[in-house]
């Protein structure tokens, strides 16, 4: 891996970090876990598509600006230290639209991904039920044939922003009689404001409205909306997980902003000896986890898949999410524990990152069989 930028990349730094400079709000929008705050940052959104700086990584055609992998980390570090809005549309941009890269029909690309760049339509991830979480591929909702699509019916929950968001997207059993539990799989994209769906927002620790119930009675998806081929969604999730898990859910430039907001927050208290050592840590947790994800990205440039890889990434950073906050809270005392700040609701955002994405139990066992080849455990 060369660790050195190029002169374009950097020149593609300077122009990023230019245009943040100029346009990145004053004074913090309010949380998007709330109805006002997802409008604000829905609108932040298409500030940033009317630049190309919303999906820098992707083709022009939908709204990018073909900078590839090196150049959206290089984004991300410029994005986070500018203290940018947080993204509404992650689920969107980082989850489904790779998918759809790797998967989806070229009319599928020109239809969904340009109003996903520009913010008009926010997406959801609805995989989650209510007895099929980790164990994802015991889910229960159903989606059957109809004329010209699918009858969705059943029910997801802790679904990601799905209280405000316009649609998402979700695995459902298609062929419920195969011997094995992912096996006859569909991957459907499907409108939150369709017939037949009803949407119960699922308050967070701080009341939030993060997440969401959905309530799926017969809603009508049109076949153009079946990612890949009906019976093989769990392949496709794979690779979506993929993504969730590795790159792209969580790049180093905002773990590295972290780190340096906490630096200034510990100097600002007088530099107490007691949380030192943490602080230090935090520092060098986020350079090593910048670095190990160039390496990754590096590997990803030269044709090589992520794979189990991913796992370590994602037990690391959600791990080290929490720990960072946990020292900023000390930090602040009473200030921290009951005041309604930035650190108190980025705290407890992290609480939620080792169940997310894949709790990280299941994370330990990939890791464990599948890179370090032990026997699989009992479960």
């Amino acid at each position: 891996m060369d660790l050195a930028f190029t002169h374009e990349e950097d020149a593609f730094r300077a122009e990023a970090r230019t245009w943040l400079h100029a346009h990145v709000p004053s004074t913090p929008l309010p949380s998007l876990e709330t109805e006002e705050g997802f409008r604000a940052h829905r609108a932040w959104e298409t500030e940033l598509a009317a630049d190309r700086w919303s999906v820098v990584d992707w083709p022009s055609a939908y709204g990018g600006r073909d900078a590839g992998l090196i150049r959206w980390l290089i984004f991300e570090e410029e994005y986070y230290t500018a203290g940018a809005p947080g993204r509404v549309s992650q689920n969107g941009i980082s989850l489904l639209a790779p998918t759809l890269f790797d998967h989806g029909t070229e009319r599928q690309r020109a239809r969904v991904l340009p109003p996903m760049a520009s913010g008009e339509v926010i997406w959801a991830q609805a995989w989650s039920e209510p007895e099929a979480g980790s164990d994802l591929a015991s889910l229960k909702a159903r989606a059957v044939r109809t004329d010209g699509g699918w009858l969705l019916t059943g029910q997801k929950t802790w679904s990601s922003r799905a209280a405000f968001a316009d649609r998402a997207f979700g695995l459902f059993r298609t062929e419920p009689d195969t011997p094995k539990p992912h096996q006859g799989l569909t991957y459907l994209m499907f409108d939150l404001r369709a017939p037949g769906v009803t949407v119960r927002p699922i308050g967070r620790l701080d009341a939030k409205p993060a997440f969401a119930e959905l309530f799926l009675d017969e809603v009508f998806v049109p076949d153009e909306d079946v990612i890949g081929e009906p019976g093989q969604g769990w392949r496709i999730a794979m690779s979506t997980a993929g993504n969730e898990r590795g790159l792209k859910l969580r790049s180093p430039g905002r773990f590295l902003a972290s780190a340096d907001r906490l630096l200034t927050l510990w100097q600002a208290q007088g530099e107490p000896e007691s949380t030192k050592r943490r602080v230090a840590d935090a520092l060098i947790g986020a350079r090593a986890y910048q670095l190990f994800t160039y390496a990754a990205a590096s590997r990803f440039l030269d044709g090589q898949e992520i794979g189990p890889e991913s796992s370590l990434n994602k037990v690391f950073w959600s791990e080290y999410d929490i720990a960072l906050h946990e020292t900023a809270l000390d930090l602040l005392a009473e200030e921290g524990e009951f005041a309604d700040t930035d650190w108190s609701e980025r705290y407890v955002f992290a609480l939620a990152g080792p169940i997310y994405a894949g709790t990280n139990e299941i994370q330990r066992d990939i890791i464990a069989e599948r890179l370090l080849g032990l026997p699989k455990g009992r479960r």
